[in-house]
């Protein structure tokens, strides 16, 4: 179990949660006193609105939480740990109380490898009928991804990205292969290459596998990023500031793996990790040249700075190469999706109606929310080239984030379903349950959807 939790019967502050329609109302414990006290005080049942209240008779100690609801946010709980007094605390009346704790937990997260962090001694106890052992697996995932996200790039780069992924299969009982530098030539993967040459860290492909060869395939491909300074298309300065998050995907497919792997999904797992340092040097790819992909479609490059879809394409190419029954990839790869959805709802693309359905009905439920757009063919067009088989992005400002997933559906068609995430993976600002800083998105929603069709 996770240490912010304790199991039930621990002598837990209760934690009271009001809204405008039950304010006042005596139950659970809370006598006239009580409201008595919350009237003086002033409390209104807001969301996010906090009143201590103190025990019977002066001791001293804590006698309840009051916590406004708020509606429109399930993860509103997340706010609890950073604001409330030492002491182990139990939710009397949570909405929902499996994604009241989970908040609560993944609202205690604090990236501390650099300098020490605040001590919060506050812990809740286990709300009945949630799963300790489910809840402290997503826990884990979700921090795994802050963490790798939130890790500089001179401490997180594609070595430090493949060690990460070596280290969970370790844990799971599951197997890495990766191919690294000139061997991504020798081994037909031209676009990963070209995108990492120019940087002193070397480039390459994980490869990470687990579970029975007889079960069925499921393949996550994650952009692995890890710092992008736009190619020779160079970004500005501002645009280079979050560029260590640019491996969002990568850290991404890991957390939902773990949860995979932890919960023994009855599926064969494969997860594949294209990670390279888009730099600049004498040998970095330029705009117009011309590059094979893996596929043996032939590539020209109109953007250095769209090189995520560069080194996605071969990575996409091998796992189509057996036929896997879902396969997903996730990457932080257009401002565009930005643009249309905003930072905290990523888009997201796929064919298949039904799955389509399934997946955004489970975002719901898990509060793990992302919105889907369409494949809309007649844009193909705009990533003609007049000298190759495609250009990597579109020849005029529309539609940047459908084109990219336009791209990438070029180099799938073995697969029995594919989806593709255009992700943020970033906070930035804290919010209830999501601190400022990396984040991971829809890892959680992922893993209900697998747990559903493979338990």
């Amino acid at each position: 179990m996770h240490p912010i939790f304790r199991a039930p019967g621990s002598g837990a502050i209760p934690v009271y949660f009001i809204d405008a329609a039950s304010l006042g109302a005596e139950r659970d414990g809370l006598d006239a006193a009580a409201w008595r006290f919350a009237r003086a005080a002033g409390f209104e049942a807001k969301p996010g609105r906090m009143l201590v209240l103190p025990g019977k008779g002066g001791s001293g100690e804590i006698g309840g939480v009051l916590f406004g609801t708020d509606p429109v946010d399930p993860f509103a709980p997340g706010r609890l740990p950073g604001t409330l007094p030492p002491g182990t605390y139990r939710f009397v009346n949570a909405p929902d109380a499996r994604l009241a704790a989970l908040a609560f937990a993944l609202g205690s997260y604090q990236f501390a490898r650099y300098r020490k962090a605040d001590e919060r001694k506050v812990a809740l106890e286990l709300p009945a009928g949630v799963d300790a052992e489910d809840a402290t697996h997503i826990i884990e995932a979700v921090f795994l991804a802050r963490d790798l996200i939130n890790t500089p790039t001179n401490d997180m780069g594609p070595a430090e990205l493949e060690a990460a992924a070596r280290a969970l299969a370790t844990q799971h009982g599951g197997s890495v292969r990766s191919i690294a530098g000139d061997n991504l030539l020798s081994e037909n993967f031209p676009l990963i290459h070209a995108v990492g040459r120019a940087s002193t860290l070397p480039p390459r492909l994980i490869d990470l596998t687990w579970g029975n060869a007889d079960d069925p395939k499921v393949t996550l491909v994650g952009k692995g990023v890890c710092f992008d300074s736009g190619g020779l298309d160079i970004k500005p300065s501002s645009g280079m500031l979050m560029m260590k998050k640019d491996m969002g995907g990568a850290a991404t497919v890991l957390a939902a793996a773990h949860m995979i792997m932890s919960r023994g999904l009855k599926l064969r797992l494969r997860v594949l990790i294209p990670a390279v340092e888009n730099a600049i040097s004498g040998s970095a790819f330029r705009p117009l040249d011309v590059y094979p992909s893996r596929r043996g479609l032939t590539v020209e490059v109109g953007n250095t700075d769209a090189e995520g879809r560069l080194i996605l394409a071969d990575a996409l190419a091998l796992a189509d190469e057996e036929a896997p029954d879902l396969l997903v990839d996730l990457g932080t790869l257009t401002g565009a999706a930005r643009v249309a959805l905003g930072p905290e709802l990523p888009a997201f693309y796929t064919n298949n109606e039904a799955l389509a359905a399934e997946l955004l009905a489970v975002g719901q439920q898990e509060n793990d929310p992302f919105w889907r757009l369409p494949l809309w063919q007649p844009y193909l067009s705009m990533l003609d080239s007049k000298v190759a088989d495609t250009n990597n992005v579109s020849s005029g400002g529309f539609a940047g984030s459908i084109t990219c997933a336009l791209f990438l559906s070029r180099f799938v068609s073995g697969a029995k379903a594919w989806l593709h995430f255009d992700i943020y993976a970033w906070n930035a600002a804290a919010k209830p349950g999501r601190p400022e800083g990396g984040e991971c998105q829809v890892a959680r929603a992922l893993y209900a959807f697998l747990c559903k069709r493979y338990a």
